[in-house]
């Protein structure tokens, strides 16, 4: 039987909602419709369900309920974290070479110094320390990269951080990681968390980022005083309420999953690897998520590789969902020394908690004659 998500191998990029989230939202995009903070009976309703998603995310992430910050995603949780630290333009931020544009960007616009990493893209930690200079106000680190999957070691960055710049707070961007690993054992030293409910079976356009108790972020948006001051504007309420539940049976069913998934992915990767010459592993899976399987491809160009891909029904991308489309090899890749030309050969292939021995099939009877099309063979 053909699921909804055959042949979808962008887990990565979103993920389908999942039955419990949809459940838990239904209600308050129906009779259960308050505005949270009001005082009548109907506001009390949505405010106990804020009140009780808070709960769920913060035991999830390794925090307590005041610290979470309902967001509208990962961009605004990341931008948060960095405006909001730096308070003015005295203070920098620094972060690593492949973090995601919602951190790299507002990072570089503010002046702020971005870190190499290695050909595993992996921060190097001398080139770190010598940035930590007393005018660091927060270091971001994402722990699992969004196009490579590479774990960053947040445990050793944080205990350089701290000797280093003890002034400092450590922000992680964590919306590829909940999925994959225990966010609140690994960033149990991060003053900042951000995640995002699409990346894990919520729904788009909702969010979090945790701001430890003792730590100040100065708020983006004013008005209303939400979120403690912290981030104004009527909360998503049904948003939230479905992140929490979709968060929930992530964290519960983690360990299973990643063992389900990693045989997938590992099955994917080595049969690629073994009966396609010129295609190469990206990163060492040892290094990386689980629902990474990143791969280049000699002598093929990405874009039309996707395309007879999609025609074949296969859904999968070359880089972030967010740069698609542009004309330029990734950053992420650039960061790591990958070749150019190699780098436009790049095929990111995710995967996720829907994903079955039938989609990997698929695709494996689909990728290698896609790949010889293009190189003419």
């Amino acid at each position: 039987m053909r699921t909804a998500t055959a042949g979808y191998f962008d887990w990565a990029a979103s993920t389908p909602m999942r039955p419990e989230a949809v459940d838990a939202m239904m209600p308050f995009l129906t009779e259960h419709f308050g505005n949270p903070s009001g005082a009548h009976g109907a506001a009390r309703r949505a405010a106990r369900a804020l009140d009780e998603s808070r709960e769920i995310v913060a035991q999830a992430l390794g925090a307590e309920p005041g610290d979470v910050v309902f967001t509208a995603g990962g961009t605004e949780a990341d931008n948060l974290a960095i405006v909001g630290s730096i308070r003015s333009r005295e203070y920098r931020a620094v972060c690593s070479a492949i973090e995601h544009h919602a951190v790299l960007d507002v990072v570089v616009a503010n002046g702020g110094r971005v870190i190499p990493v290695d050909s595993s893209g992996i921060i190097d930690l001398e080139a770190l320390e010598a940035a930590l200079t007393p005018d660091v106000a927060v270091v971001s680190v994402m722990l699992a990269n969004n196009e490579v999957g590479t774990i960053q070691p947040l445990r050793r960055i944080t205990r350089l951080v701290s000797k280093r710049a003890p002034s400092a707070v450590i922000h992680t961007d964590a919306v590829q990681a909940v999925s994959w690993v225990d966010v609140a054992d690994l960033a149990r030293h991060a003053q900042l968390i951000s995640i995002s409910a699409h990346k894990f079976g919520g729904p788009k356009g909702v969010g979090a980022l945790v701001v430890r108790r003792g730590t100040r972020v100065h708020p983006m948006l004013l008005g209303g005083g939400q979120e403690r001051e912290r981030r104004s504007g009527t909360q998503n309420v049904a948003g939230v309420v479905a992140m929490a539940a979709a968060l929930h049976i992530t964290v519960d069913e983690r360990e299973r999953e990643v063992k389900r998934v990693t045989a997938l992915r590992d099955r994917l990767v080595d049969t690629m690897v073994a009966t396609v010459p010129g295609v190469t592993e990206t990163v060492d899976r040892d290094l990386k998520i689980a629902g990474n399987a990143h791969i280049l491809v000699a002598g093929v160009e990405n874009e039309a590789l996707l395309f007879l891909l999609d025609r074949a029904g296969v859904c999968a991308s070359a880089a972030s969902a967010c740069a698609s489309g542009a004309m330029d090899p990734s950053h992420v890749l650039a960061a790591l020394g990958v070749d150019r030309a190699a780098a436009f050969g790049a095929l990111r292939l995710s995967l996720g908690f829907g994903s079955t021995d039938v989609d990997v099939d698929h695709l494996l009877g689909v990728l290698p004659g896609a790949i010889a099309q293009l190189r003419g063979n």
